[in-house]
């Protein structure tokens, strides 16, 4: 019999309201739609919804854990498994020490409630400092500046896009992504209302992207100098005497010194640079400062380069001069529902910065965490008394494909002593695993949005209940990091689940409700009651399956929200302005005719999430290398015919397309492709694999603050094939 269960779609960070209708004794999705009464996305749904069904029912999918003997493949029962991860994980901790295990989380982490509650308790109980994850190939660098800015590498300020009258976009493409730090479902809808009240969208970026082409003016710039443009906006804000904090005068700090650093970048400095002209940063900069209401949002382009931090720093600065700051209208700071209910944080000081450092190169220790450029070589390169990298945890993750050099990091983990999986797919990582442990599918279980929830548009909350009844040798993914964590030190998962039940009960000052069971679902009631909304709960968000209104984005939270070690809000910390002097430097690289390589995202796919579901696969080839007409003439490269594309690391054939939409000098590859390793289980990704950009992405380029990987703005060769 067909029914309809209402929950949200977990594939992307928008995290739509969706309809699935299902035959729960077949155990198959008949349809999925959207859900017209959700209370945040209103029935808007994007293709990667409907690809739900084809993950749910992948034969490719794998059921039961799985462990290496050569190159065969054996299913076993969870008790050998976990005894066997166990004991391997723990005999090499033993002889070498905690640090030679390593862990990577992988993006979808972030889409699992399970794994944001139990995925810090597992790797705490595993002992090591050698953490990693896809955080810094992605927003690593706005988490470091939200540190010295805010005191909380957590608190981000979201444009409040449903109020602005002047929206400013460098290096993001929402109406693809549907936001990214910026959950907003309906981007198309959002935008098309923001013009319908008289409103501006201003879209910074390498390539005439889809939102750029719906807007109101589009500025190509050089990959990598988003920087230079927003130190040019702020000189300009400064010169111009356009500068107004607003309420944030009484308690901003450093005014003075960034006037001061602003100086060496006026326009007329910038454009040899970044490409754009100063008459179109001025435009720019009176246009933010005039307008009544306005936000300033930048995102991947802006973080994976090799001034990430300093963009993303620099972002937040202009709001705040321009006094578009915690104000509606401009970048808010949204009120999660599992926060804590007070907005005084329990903690104020120095956010701490390289506590300890990679063995190999020195990088940076971020929030417990070290950027995964360094992952490979903290394997291949063993200490003069055998130090390194033996054992390794992947959860959730693909890094040969989504990491730089994945070329290097697939050599190195052939290496490794043992290295066990938590994931779905056999692919072109855990290939390499001695076990694979499988989770339940995202319709075998329930979610709640937690993560995303804090970078909202609208404040809101909706319960994704389980759809199917796992089967009965399935388990979540919670249940196995838990016992992972416990059996690793000598207990089991109920002891590690018992333990942080107890701490949160703490922190919340909530009892615990004897009727919900073991798992995500108790601590999730304990977060909601003690949050700051009176009156959501568990109980609450199930007796409302459309979801819960919260509300608009509200000003007015700065400063209690304040994490800073002077409680204020400081504009120019000295840790990022210490790096001003490297970005000073870059003033002098013009374009000097070499090409560059960007990256580039598809509706219909999330990093390399969905290439083996038919439904969101099928179609013509996007893997496809775009290049601008006046390069493809000058290198003898023509539509549809194939192009070498080369870099310090590695090279990939691609076909070429040719096409205006890129800035002269720069090309394309989109990213998350590759899949043609026949050692993976992926055979719908395999029949159109594409090919893997991050063999072309370098490891030794970093964002030289934060220790983020350069995706954008690689020099490379291109030659035809």
């Amino acid at each position: 019999m067909a029914e309809v269960v209402h929950r949200t779609c977990p594939l992307c960070e928008a995290h739509c309201g969706i309809a699935v209708e299902v035959d729960r004794d077949a155990g198959t999705v008949l349809g999925v739609r959207g859900d017209e009464h959700d209370v945040f996305s209103r029935g808007y749904l994007c293709p990667k919804a409907y690809g739900l069904k084809g993950l749910h029912e992948d034969p490719d999918r794998l059921r039961r854990p799985l462990r290496r003997r050569g190159q065969d493949w054996l299913e076993i029962g969870w008790e050998e498994a976990l005894s066997l991860v166990a004991e391997s994980l723990g005999g090499i901790r033993e002889q070498h020490g905690a640090d030679a295990l390593a862990t990577y989380l992988g993006n979808p982490n972030a889409h699992d409630l399970g794994s944001i509650l139990y995925g810090p308790t597992f790797q705490k109980a595993l002992g090591t400092r050698w953490r990693f994850s896809a955080t810094s190939v992605d927003q690593l660098p706005k988490m470091v500046s939200s540190s010295q800015l805010f005191g909380s590498p957590g608190r981000f300020a979201v444009p409040d896009v449903d109020h602005t009258d002047y929206l400013l976009v460098l290096g993001a493409n929402p109406l693809v992504s549907n936001g990214s730090l910026m959950t907003a479902p309906d981007m198309p809808g959002r935008l098309r209302a923001l013009r319908e009240r008289g409103g501006t969208l201003v879209v910074v970026d390498p390539r005439r992207t889809q939102t750029a082409e719906v807007a109101d003016r589009h500025l190509f710039i050089r990959p990598g100098t988003d920087a230079l443009f927003l130190f040019a906006l702020v000189q300009t804000l400064f010169a111009e005497d356009l500068v107004a904090l607003g309420h944030l005068e009484p308690f901003a700090h450093g005014l003075d010194e960034l006037r001061t650093l602003a100086k060496d970048f006026a326009p007329e400095a910038t454009a040899p640079a970044s490409g754009i002209a100063p008459d179109d940063v001025r435009r720019v900069a009176r246009e933010l400062a005039g307008a009544e209401r306005a936000v300033c949002y930048g995102r991947i382009g802006t973080c994976t380069q090799a001034f990430g931090t300093l963009a993303s720093w620099l972002v937040d600065v202009v709001n705040a001069l321009t006094g578009n700051l915690d104000r509606p209208g401009g970048a808010c700071f949204p009120r999660g529902p599992g926060t804590p209910a007070d907005d005084t944080p329990r903690k104020r000081g120095r956010f701490p910065f390289g506590r300890w450092r990679s063995r190999v190169r020195g990088l940076p220790e971020f929030a417990g965490e070290l950027p995964v450029a360094a992952l490979a070589e903290e394997i291949d390169t063993p200490g003069p008394d055998g130090e390194g990298v033996r054992a390794l945890v992947t959860v959730a993750g693909n890094p040969v494909l989504s990491t730089p050099n994945g070329a290097r990091l697939a050599r190195a983990l052939e290496r490794l002593e043992f290295m066990v999986s938590v994931d779905i797919y056999r692919n072109e990582t855990t290939r390499f695993a001695d076990v694979i442990l499988p989770p339940t599918g995202p319709l075998e279980r329930m979610n709640y949005d937690l993560v995303f929830d804090t970078v909202s548009v609208r404040n809101n909350a909706k319960l994704s209940p389980q759809v199917f009844e796992p089967p009965p040798d399935a388990r979540q993914q919670w249940w196995i990091l838990a016992e992972i964590a416990g059996r690793v030190n000598g207990s089991g998962g109920e002891a590690v689940d018992d333990l942080m039940l107890a701490g949160l009960q703490h922190a919340t000052g909530q009892e615990v409700d004897p009727d919900l069971p073991r798992g995500p679902e108790r601590l999730l009631d304990l977060m909601l009651r003690g949050g700051p909304y009176d009156g959501l709960s568990l109980a609450a968000l199930r007796d409302a399956p459309h979801g819960i209104d919260l509300g608009p984005l509200e000003g007015g939270r700065l400063p209690r929200i304040l994490a800073t070690e002077s409680g204020g809000l400081e504009l120019a910390p000295p840790l990022l302005t210490a790096d001003v002097p490297r970005l000073r430097a870059a003033l002098a690289d013009a374009a000097n005719g070499g090409l560059v390589l960007v990256g580039r995202r598809n509706m219909r796919s999330n990093n390399s999430w969905m290439h083996n579901v038919h439904a969101l696969a099928k179609g013509k080839d996007r893997c496809t290398l775009l290049v601008h007409p006046e390069d493809a003439e000058r290198l003898g490269l023509a539509d549809g015919a194939q192009a070498r594309v080369r870099s310090r690391v590695g090279e990939v054939v691609a076909p070429v397309r040719v096409s205006d939409e890129m800035m002269p000098g720069v090309v394309s590859l989109p990213h998350g492709h590759g899949h043609a390793d026949p050692d993976a289980r992926l055979a719908v990704a395999a029949r159109q694999p594409g090919v893997n950009s991050n063999l072309l992405t370098d490891e030794r380029g970093l964002d030289a603050l934060s220790g983020n990987a350069v995706l954008n703005g690689i020099p490379v060769e291109v030659v035809a094939a």
